[in-house]
């Protein structure tokens, strides 16, 4: 009789390891599954992008972060779409929750280089690169892009670039909701830079008077999902055959001292891949960014109607002034002075 409490003593110290053991047991064997699921998914989605006429390299993948998260690492990552845009990395990094598959960042922890058709390549640094995807079973998943601290040094023989720094770089989008319900084909998007330095004798230094440009502009992109398309034109050329728009266009922009309210009805791309459209401005001493426009040594800023822009819009002083920029036959104009090129999305 005196064994018998002694064995109950016992048991009932087994009974909670085992179970443990067993749900142990269970989340390793989700996890394994979780894993050659990934790793199965990604070789076939690589195969599909290869035959879509994508170039993609990377060194064996390897997916790790037992037991509560998915980390896949792709080493010497090479990615190139058939428009010619690419990123290449020393290593691009995936990790989930191993609870949560349908939620990724992707982090660049070695800085990345990005490839710009017929400009050349950027090297891009900073404390931090992610991209976060998630709602992925979604018609337009969530996307969030966040550089903080960014660098950029163009590579021998490429093109300037218009930025050598910022204090952060977000770029935003999600399914545009009418009524709380998803459009159909409607996306939201929002751009924030922050505290942007440009690169020396370029048009962002030059409008800043060596100061910091900053700008928060959304909008609503409508016929999104032609945004699919990437061939050799870039993603934007069959975008805009569809009749693809800007709509809503809103924000706020900062150049050194000067302050301005945007806003436009619609913009959208022309042929030649160039803006198109109205763009309204709500101005505070705009006449000290152009002037420094007109005072930049870059090639693609129109010098005399900059300065003549300047002119006119010194004559109002500090005071407020409503402006509209107009983006047509491939210049940005502000009246009757062209001042550079129009912005190009493809």
């Amino acid at each position: 009789m005196s064994d018998t409490p002694a064995r109950h003593a016992r048991r009932g110290l087994v009974i909670p390891f085992a179970i443990v053991g067993l749900l142990l047991a269970a989340w390793t064997g989700w996890w394994l599954w979780l894993a050659d699921q990934i790793e199965t998914r990604l070789a076939d989605q690589t195969e599909v992008l290869r035959a879509q006429g994508w170039q993609v390299s990377h060194l064996p993948v390897s997916v790790s972060g037992w037991p509560f998260r998915t980390r896949v690492a792709f080493p010497a990552a090479d990615i190139v779409a058939p428009s010619g845009h690419g990123v290449a990395a020393p290593e691009l990094v995936a990790e989930a929750s191993a609870w949560n598959p349908g939620h990724w960042v992707v982090l660049a922890p070695d800085g990345l280089i990005l490839t710009r058709a017929g400009k050349g390549q950027v090297a891009v640094e900073g404390e931090a690169l992610r991209l976060s995807i998630s709602h992925l079973r979604d018609r337009f998943p969530d996307l969030r892009l966040e550089l903080a601290r960014p660098t950029f040094t163009p590579v021998a023989g490429a093109e300037p670039f218009p930025l050598a720094s910022a204090e952060r770089i977000e770029l935003y989008t999600r399914p545009h909701l009418t009524d709380g319900q998803a459009a159909t084909d409607e996306m939201d998007v929002l751009f924030r830079l922050t505290d942007g330095r440009g690169r020396a004798g370029g048009p962002v230094e030059g409008a800043t008077r060596e100061g910091r440009l900053s700008a928060e502009v959304e909008a609503t992109i409508e016929q999104a999902s032609r945004l699919r398309g990437v061939d050799s034109a870039g993603v934007f050329s069959s975008w805009t055959a569809a009749g693809g728009r800007f709509t809503a266009v809103k924000g706020r922009l900062q150049a050194g001292d000067s302050t301005a309210r945007i806003e436009s009805a619609a913009l959208r791309a022309g042929p030649d891949g160039r803006l198109e459209g109205h763009l309204a401005l709500t101005a505070e001493r705009p006449g000290e960014a152009i002037a420094g426009l007109a005072s930049s040594r870059s090639g693609a800023v129109d010098r005399v109607g900059a300065t003549g822009a300047a002119v006119a819009a010194g004559v109002q002083g500090e005071r407020p002034m409503d402006l509209t920029l107009v983006f047509r036959e491939g210049r940005t104009w502000l009246g009757p002075f062209a001042l550079a090129p129009a912005p190009r999305l493809f």
